[in-house]
């Protein structure tokens, strides 16, 4: 697919703001706002964000932030302020694992309300390639769903341009969506060009990347410089979702690890700035002498950029950046926001404010030293109620990805849950699959909780299943085969057992590739039905104890 060249429109300065004349014979001052996985969370996400307490920098505070409403007028008055040398970008994970007001309507209302806020250009994110690329393509370029009967709610689809350089379609051979744009200011070109990360294909349900190909991230910018130039644009930014692990404050960068220290200075010198994503963490970095910045989850935060061009050569002299904070008690609701929010809470009130159950304490994701949940054990009994011998699947064990299980579930003071709380736990719209397998099957797939993987993936287990773990030994050799149990009996080597996860790990995604052999395949119901059904026939729901995986070391 050729690339997008044709420059975007920038958003208008509003009229009541005064405007700076710009200074023909100085440097070219450009500003860039730019928002990274934001997973539908058209509404403030509970918590806000938690930063240093200004009174204490020991300390830490959470301040009430982020909802499309206060985000929109955030960035109205940062554009307003810096006039027509401004444009709106991100770094994917726009949409998917999104709560219910969003995820329910397949997250159209999150790509209409960035297409009305003034978004210009985004990265592809894994998460935007939940429901494969058939979907991304839909979100895109518009048109109904095709599970449902959109009636007079047709989608129209992003205002604003999705790119993938590296994301190859194997049939064609080309990008699935354009690799970049070009945008001109006072008449000198800046390319964005966008990107997901490399290892999307096992984070993803495999089936849903099948026939394409996740390239290398700097190879991929790289082989693009060449192009750019010779168009005549020197200005380069990156839009990557892939990010790193720093410490510190949401605009420091002590001590910062992850992939994106080892991309960046891979990436050819052209490159001036790189906005990340993905690992959900704020910062503002010098990473091999280049401005590097993400900006936390959910909509938080908004990161403002400085770029000073020279209006000869048209390339960056200098970049700085802040991460600002989207606070909702500060900024006024934009009312174009609230209204198309309050259009689709009257389309889902009936389903999200349905009370499902109680519990009696907060379910939440606090890993025990073995990597053991009340939520995720949870989730696991769930799934394996929905599929136990009398739903005819024969269950006898659960697992589950603690990627799939996105957010606590605090206790409110009557302890009703919604559905629509049990939706943000379990928002990807995942079926249960109960397949066959031999106890020395389920063992390599233990073994795989640490194997290839950037951090340690401890599975959810269901109750009457135990093990032990010891983190001091070779990979591939820390789970003890003698300690593996169901119910107190022995797990034998070579007799198959019925075991359910969800329909990505029944694919082998997170890099459970053992589970792909699994056989007798029965599917199941989805997981957030499998939870609500659960939570109602508990009456009370009551916190498990963690004491189903244990840790030696």
């Amino acid at each position: 697919m050729s690339p997008l060249l044709v420059p975007l429109p920038a958003m208008a300065a509003d009229p009541a703001e005064p405007v700076a004349a710009a200074d023909p014979a100085g440097p070219l001052n450009v500003t860039l706002l730019a928002i990274n996985d934001f997973h539908g969370n058209l509404l403030p996400p509970d918590g806000g964000i938690k930063v240093p307490d200004p009174a204490d920098p020991s300390q830490t505070i959470r301040v009430p932030a982020g909802g499309a409403e206060a985000m929109a007028t955030l960035i109205r008055q940062r554009r307003a302020e810096a006039g027509p040398n401004s444009v709106f970008v991100a770094a994917g994970d726009l949409i998917g694992a999104s709560p219910l007001l969003s995820g329910i309507l397949h997250d159209e209302p999150t790509i209409e309300a960035l297409s009305l806020m003034g978004l210009e250009a985004s990265a592809v994110g894994n998460h935007e390639f939940d429901d494969g690329l058939a979907e991304l393509l839909r979100m895109q370029n518009g048109g109904c769903h095709p599970n449902d009967d959109c009636g007079d709610r047709r989608f129209g689809g992003a205002s604003f341009q999705y790119l993938a350089a590296s994301t190859i379609d194997d049939a064609t051979g080309q990008p699935v969506l354009s690799p970049y744009v070009i945008k001109e200011f006072e008449g000198i070109p800046v390319a964005f060009i966008g990107l997901t990360l490399k290892g999307t294909p096992g984070i993803v349900v495999p089936s849903g990347v099948e026939g394409l190909t996740f390239k290398d991230e700097a190879e991929t910018v790289n082989a693009l410089v060449p192009e750019l130039q010779g168009q005549g644009t020197q200005a380069i930014v990156v839009l990557l979702h892939e990010g790193g692990y720093p410490t510190g404050g949401i605009n420091d960068c002590p001590g910062i690890s992850g992939a994106i220290t080892e991309i960046v200075p891979k990436l050819d010198r052209a490159v001036d700035v790189v906005v990340s994503g993905h690992t959900h963490k704020a910062y503002v970095c010098e990473i091999d002498n280049r401005l590097v910045t993400s900006g936390d989850k959910f909509g938080t935060l908004v990161t403002e950029i400085g770029l000073e061009i020279d209006r000869a050569s048209g390339d960056v002299v200098s970049a700085q950046a802040q991460n600002l904070i989207v606070r909702t008690e500060e900024l006024a609701r934009d009312p174009g926001q609230t209204a198309l929010i309050q259009r689709y809470q009257e389309i889902v009130a009936p389903l999200a404010e349905r009370v499902v159950g109680r519990i009696a304490q907060s379910l939440t994701k606090e890993e025990s030293h073995a990597g053991e949940t009340t939520l995720g054990d949870v989730v696991a009994d769930a799934q394996l109620a929905a599929t136990r011998a009398e739903i005819a699947s024969g269950a006898e064990i659960a697992f589950t990805n603690p990627g799939g299980v996105r957010t606590d579930l605090p206790r409110n003071e009557d302890g009703q849950v919604t559905y629509a709380e049990l939706f943000a736990v379990q928002p990807f719209g995942n079926s249960l699959v109960t397949m066959s397998l031999t106890g020395a099957q389920i063992e390599r797939m233990l073994e795989q909780q640490w194997l290839d993987q950037p951090k340690p993936r401890i599975l959810h287990v269901s109750d009457g299943f135990t093990y032990r773990w010891d983190g001091s030994r070779p990979v591939g050799e820390r789970v003890d085969p003698d300690t593996m149990k169901l119910h107190g009996t022995p797990v034998d080597p070579q007799s198959s057992y019925r075991v359910t996860v969800n329909n990505f790990l029944a694919d082998g995604g997170d890099g459970f590739t053992v589970l792909r052999e699994g056989t007798d395949r029965v599917t199941g119901p989805y997981d957030v039905d499998a939870l609500a059904a659960y939570v109602e026939a508990a009456g009370e729901l009551q916190a498990p104890p963690l004491d189903r995986i244990g840790r030696v070391d």
